[in-house]
């Protein structure tokens, strides 16, 4: 089953019968300014892909992790690991995840056979965690901006060491968290703990597609047996490197990421009806309205389509998630917000 998610805006142009170039894209979490890119040597697209020792620096330097694994985005191991779960330990059958959150996680553990524990914002407590469970925690959640403290995290490690589980830490907006709570400095010596990052959303390169497994070294050697060569093509790799080591560049993407989401947060309470809005929560990268009852979500959602305002409904239909528009676009934003009508 294909799962919705944003940055569909081809399909959702067709739907609505407006031309493509005329959308206001604010259905995903990637940065609305993305690092330049360099100059790319002609012999990188003329070779295969290699795994290339600067990048691997980088990225250890950049994520303050020792062991590192360049991959085609952090879906290919959402997908491959709860096979390779299944084989070290056929008896495990419960995984826990947000209810709330990257739904691609709940598929592939269903896919592959195991029982779904949904949790809410709490995490379940440590008592119901049994032998051989996986704990899927994406920190800060998307949609909802929960942000889990690093000591918290600490203790849910511990115990699925003593469970010989697994906890699975999505960090795809850490790079927004100040200061960090990245648990990639505890996992060098821990099997059961494995961090994804995500590069396209921080750097605004989702095209490129490449992001990071962070684990120990018995982890990456297995994922990258079974994935095999060639995963991520030389330019991207190439891309990476650099921007993991443009130190200038990155303190200003975040200096206008913080400003960017907060003239959106502004434009968003302006502009909704008071009466009818229940919270805003996000990240640096998104926010995310809740509505009351009394609220169509969905046809929020509708009208903003028929104004080529794309914004991402909620799985639940009870929330919009806006992506960081741009100064200039605001403007555009806030009228159609105002013609919203209940």
């Amino acid at each position: 089953m294909a799962l919705i998610h944003g940055g569909q805006r081809l399909r959702i142009a067709k739907q609505f019968n407006i031309d493509e170039g005329h959308w206001l894209d604010l259905s995903t979490g990637i940065a609305p300014y993305s690092y330049p890119i360099p100059e790319i040597p002609q012999r990188i697209y003329q070779e295969l892909p290699q795994a290339q020792d600067n990048l691997n620096r980088a990225a250890q330097h950049y994520y303050n992790a020792t062991n590192v694994l360049a991959t085609h985005g952090s879906q290919t191991i959402i997908k491959l690991l709860p096979q390779l779960w299944c084989e070290l330990f056929p008896a495990s059958t419960r995984v826990y995840v947000p209810e709330q959150g990257y739904k691609e996680h709940a598929l592939a553990w269903q896919s592959a056979g195991f029982s779904l524990r949904y949790y809410q914002e709490e995490l379940p407590p440590l008592s119901d965690i049994e032998a051989h469970d996986v704990l899927v925690i994406i920190n800060p959640n998307n949609p909802t901006g929960k942000l889990y403290q690093r000591s918290q995290l600490e203790r849910y490690q511990s115990k699925m060491v003593a469970m010989n589980g697994l906890l699975v830490l999505d960090e795809a907006f850490m790079d927004v968290i100040t200061p960090s709570q990245s648990m990639t400095t505890t996992i060098s010596n821990y099997k059961h703990t494995i961090v994804l990052r995500s590069f396209g959303k921080f750097f605004g390169l989702a095209g490129i597609r490449i992001g990071f497994l962070l684990a120990q070294r018995y982890w990456i050697n297995l994922i990258h047996e079974k994935l095999g060569p060639w995963q991520v093509n030389g330019p991207a790799q190439y891309i990476a490197e650099k921007a993991l080591a443009d130190k200038s560049w990155q303190q200003t993407q975040q200096s206008r990421l913080q400003q960017l989401s907060q003239q959106l947060n502004i434009t968003l309470l302006d502009n909704l009806p008071s009466n009818g809005v229940i919270n805003i929560t996000g990240t640096a990268l998104f926010q995310t309205v809740y509505f009351n009852n009394a609220i169509d979500v969905e046809s929020y959602y509708v009208q903003l389509c028929q104004q080529a305002i794309y914004v991402r409904l909620t799985d639940d239909n009870k929330a919009l998630r806006f992506g960081l528009a741009k100064p200039e676009q605001l403007e555009r934003l806030a009228h159609a917000l105002l013609s919203l009508n209940h």
